[in-house]
């Protein structure tokens, strides 16, 4: 590790360094500025096909893959509650964004630009005081991880213990309302938005969004909700082999702060490094059951779920082959009553037993008896296509899967056009999340997994 010293740690080669811009102004500059250079990106590739006798399509210019490349270096400079949405927007899975959009995106979600070794210091002082260089032994200033929120480092304490901080990046909390109400415009630029998404849609959904970022950024919060995690995990975890893979990192309270939370150090690489042709299939698909089955634990066993799907908080070491759960700003506990809608819901997808899904979904609160019948059905179809790897027999290829293609094509005028009159309950949408979050995983692991297996005894 680098010494303590800011002044004499200077940033590895490679590495991307640029301090946070704080307050409503420098942010808008950088949305500003976002906007304008895909706008000029659009605008130079529409010239050239203009001159080679083509009619340009403004929405795919604006979601060309040298578009995303500039989207990705502003969001990756201002971090905070925009880099959210481009961490998301990059584990759409295939059909929702071009591949080369969302891979440009998916640096953001644990290799954005880290704070200057200078910034970095001035949180460290004010957190924990003018002799903060004294509290470690060491501290590497140069991050293993920086993502949205926060920044992680690895720090050895003076009795020898390693350590992770997740340091806030300064302003992030006072930002989030003021870049709401900017993603608010960005969203109206043509390609970036489905077409058939109204701005009272937009409102809704970035109204649900600063509510948990919000909730993200309370430190104190997530400290609480890391050792419920671990201790529900670790008294519930019995002797199930997929379960016995993971672990949570333990909390060190005397290190934490309002803007920093410190952990036993966690070895490994984001889980979806695995997506890799040397990386054997039987691996991938150990590791993708593994997170499966803990889905289905949360819910059903622990009723305790991150509902976060960053890939990043996923952490395996390839020496020990073992699986660590970090990053628990989002979880949310499940009350009796909803595991038991989603219980009964699981079961009638699985059995496609029409009735008793339209039951289930208005119990849920997904439907309601005074909705539409069109809007009915398609909520009901949009189900039963989701139901479809319950209801595989033997192990479902998630690699070769189109669902998602094939569910976003068809739930695009159902869910985003002007015929919709509901949106799911607030605690579904993030427990979907969840869910949505797991498949995608184990489609970007080209996973096979025998999902009705893993949910044995839970359906």
């Amino acid at each position: 590790m680098p010494p303590l010293d800011p002044q004499t740690a200077e940033p590895p080669a490679g590495l991307r360094t640029a301090a946070v811009p704080e307050g409503r102004g420098q942010r808008l500059l950088h949305f500003g500025r976002a906007v304008g250079e895909m706008a000029v990106g659009a605008a130079v590739q529409g010239v050239a096909q203009l001159a080679r006798g083509q009619r340009p399509d403004l929405a795919a210019l604006m979601m060309s893959p040298g578009n995303a490349r500039r989207l990705a270096e502003r969001l990756s400079r201002m971090r905070g509650a925009v880099m959210k949405v481009g961490q998301l927007m990059s584990m759409d899975g295939q059909g929702v964004l071009p591949r080369e959009f969302a891979d440009s995106l998916r640096g953001l979600r644990d290799q954005a630009h880290t704070m200057p070794p200078t910034q970095l210091a001035d949180v460290l002082e004010r957190e924990y005081g003018p002799t903060w260089h004294r509290r470690f032994r060491r501290l590497s200033f140069e991050p293993v991880a920086s993502a949205s929120i926060g920044q992680v480092h690895r720090a050895e304490t003076h009795d020898g213990r390693l350590l992770a901080l997740k340091v806030q990046h300064p302003g992030v909390r006072r930002s989030i309302a003021s870049d709401m109400a900017n993603l608010a415009l960005l969203a109206r630029t043509p390609g970036l938005m489905p077409p058939g998404l109204e701005p009272r849609a937009i409102s809704g959904l970035l109204e649900r969004m600063q509510a948990q970022l919000e909730h993200e950024t309370d430190y104190r919060a997530e400290v609480r909700s890391a050792q419920a995690y671990r201790q529900a995990l670790i008294a519930t975890i019995g002797d199930d082999p997929a379960l016995a893979a993971l672990s949570v990192p333990a909390v060190i309270e005397a290190h934490c702060t309002d803007h920093i939370i410190a952990t036993e150090f966690a070895p490994g690489v984001p889980v979806d490094r695995l997506a890799r042709p040397d990386v054997p299939q039987a691996q991938r698909d150990q590791v993708a059951r593994a997170l499966c089955r803990l889905a289905a634990h949360e819910f059903f066993r622990m009723r305790l779920v991150q509902t976060d799907p960053n890939f990043g908080n996923y952490l395996f070491d390839p020496q020990s082959g073992r699986l660590s759960l970090i990053d628990f700003g989002a979880t949310e506990s499940v009350a009796s009553e909803r595991v038991e809608h989603l219980r009964e819901l699981g079961r009638a997808l699985r059995d496609d037993d029409v009735l008793r899904i339209s039951r289930a979904s208005d119990a849920a609160g997904f439907t309601a008896h005074g909705d539409p019948p069109a809007q009915r059905e398609g909520v009901i179809g949009l189900m039963r296509l989701a139901g479809e790897p319950l209801r595989h027999v033997g192990r479902y290829d998630f690699g070769a899967s189109t669902l998602v293609a094939r569910s976003f094509e068809r739930g695009r005028d159902q869910f985003l056009g002007a015929g919709y009159a509901r949106t799911p309950p607030s605690d579904l949408i993030f427990l979907q999340r969840k869910l949505a979050g797991t498949f995608m995983l184990c489609v970007r692991l080209m996973a096979r997994v025998d999902l009705s297996e893993v949910l044995h005894g839970e359906l």
